[in-house]
């Protein structure tokens, strides 16, 4: 009898910590969306098939059960000549839906010709040159209407125009309002990509501008979406110290209502290498908007946190150009930040990045490492995090480079040694040790917030943020984090094994 009862809590407890390790959570394997090289769809007959390919720029609003997205026209290998014959009409802002933010269909163009009024301004400007394209759009809903922002300009030139154009519907047809800014050669800013709010107060705000000048905000009227005040250019915003090497584009502004903060981030360097996303607050729409060490954006010092750069992890040849970035809500809680990633080493294929964001306990947004792809959230527990991790230090990537306008010269879109962020391997250590690259340290789980703590040698990162996620890399689905050390840089890591 006492060996009938001992075999059975002996088979009781064998069967209960079988189950608790069954219950670990271990990487599962798990195909990706879609493929990143679209090489074999970039023929101008194809265009229906460029749901997550040629994007570049992005702004993206959820309507009803769909996330619309617009983007510049950027296209690899365009044929203007192929496209005139197929009646595919280049050049006028790419509209994109998607129900699940994972899979994304391509709609078509927003517009079939570059607005009159724009192309006369920056040609009268510009010896009749540029105006080719229309760059940089932003959508905005204004009651039961929508409100479509967008840029003209000349490259390497601040002859640049802001235009508007509403809709009843976010898929159009939309009709040309008019001009909300425009910019020559005696303007201190750049009129270029646009970004609009509407503050807690009810007032509009626009903030906009580039390389040539810094950013810019400006009052607009909620009736008609174009400036309060007809000619006013605003004040600025953000800046940086020598615009001859250093870049500053791309603002996008977003109100987080349950912490009561606008966040203004930014992009810096140039586009095709070393663009990366930088992020301020304020307790305005207005500014003035301070970065983690408690600059302003509009001094002359570079900002933090850095949310995204190049970068590679292993088992792929990486990505550069990680910016101009558009950071909308899905209504329920979740906030997303889409940007352009241009696939290394070539650095020509614009592909979809879309990042779940999450905030810090102490208030800054941070990005996953890895592009969302519909992974169901879960809780973790400490035994989840134990494994092999492949961890991503995403620091200043700029260099000295020759620039033009803010951007590479020909023939240096290559990335340059230490311009992309490597991975390193860590193992962590079910009992609370890790090691990485020769060095030994500790670490611990928040089991209710959810967050990790690392310690390597005497530097300690505290409030990383843990979710569940898609490894892109090795096509599986496993546990990630992401968030900020001491200086600002963002850390990203992802279990392997």
């Amino acid at each position: 009898m006492r060996l009938k009862i001992f075999l059975f809590t002996f088979l009781t407890i064998l069967v209960a910590a079988m189950t608790a390790r069954a219950a670990v959570f271990e990487p599962v394997a798990a195909p990706n969306p879609w493929p990143d090289d679209y090489g074999r769809l970039t023929g101008m007959e194809h265009w229906k098939e460029w749901g997550t390919y040629n994007v570049h720029d992005p702004s993206c609003l959820k309507v009803g059960d769909y996330y619309y997205m617009y983007s510049t026209d950027a296209i690899l290998h365009e044929n203007r000549r192929e496209a005139r014959r197929l009646g595919v009409p280049l050049g006028f802002i790419q509209t994109r839906r998607s129900r699940d933010l994972v899979n994304w269909e391509f709609v078509g163009w927003a517009f079939d010709s570059i607005p009159a009024e724009a192309v006369e301004w920056v040609r009268m400007l510009n010896n009749g040159r540029g105006a080719y394209n229309i760059w940089a759009p932003y959508i905005i809903k204004a009651g039961d209407r929508f409100r479509l922002y967008y840029s003209v300009s000349a490259f390497g030139r601040p002859t640049s125009y802001i235009g508007m154009a509403e809709s009843d519907s976010p898929e159009g047809p939309w009709t040309q309002t008019g001009c909300v800014v425009k910019t020559d050669t005696n303007t201190p800013m750049n009129a270029i990509d646009p970004t609009v709010i509407a503050d807690t107060d009810g007032r509009w705000w626009m903030h906009y501008g580039s390389y040539f000048g810094g950013i810019y905000c400006v009052e607009l009227d909620p009736a008609t979406g174009l400036t309060k005040k007809p000619g006013d250019l605003g004040h600025l915003t953000a800046r940086r110290a020598n615009y001859k090497v250093d870049n500053l584009e791309a603002p996008e502004i977003l109100y987080h209502p349950d912490l009561d903060t606008y966040y203004l981030f930014g992009s810096y360097e140039p586009l095709l290498t070393t663009y990366n996303v930088r992020v301020c607050r304020s307790d305005r729409a207005t500014g003035p908007f301070i970065d983690f060490h408690g600059r302003e954006m509009r001094d002359t010092t570079n900002n933090y946190p850095i949310l995204t750069a190049p970068y590679r992890f292993d088992r792929h040849d990486g990505w550069a150009g990680t910016g101009h970035c558009g950071v909308f809500s899905d209504g329920n809680g979740r906030y997303f930040m889409a940007h352009q990633g241009r696939l290394s080493p070539g650095h020509d294929m614009m592909d979809l990045h879309l990042r779940q964001v999450f905030f810090t306990p102490s208030g800054w947004p941070v990005v996953s490492p890895e592009r969302y792809a519909g992974v169901t959230p879960r809780h973790f527990d400490t035994a989840d995090l134990s494994g092999v991790w492949e961890i991503i230090h995403i620091t200043d990537p700029r260099s000295d480079r020759g620039l033009e306008a803010g951007q590479v010269l020909w023939g240096e879109g290559g990335l340059k040694p230490g311009e992309c962020a490597v991975s390193q391997t860590c193992a962590i250590y079910p009992d609370g040790y890790l090691t990485a690259t020769g060095t030994v340290g500790n670490w611990s789980f928040d089991d209710n917030n959810q967050t990790l703590s690392l310690t390597l040698g005497d530097r300690t990162i505290t409030d990383l943020i843990v979710h569940a996620g898609h490894d892109w890399e090795r096509q599986a689905d496993t546990v990630l984090f992401t968030g900020l050390d001491a200086d600002g840089n963002t850390v990203w890591g992802k279990r392997v094994k």
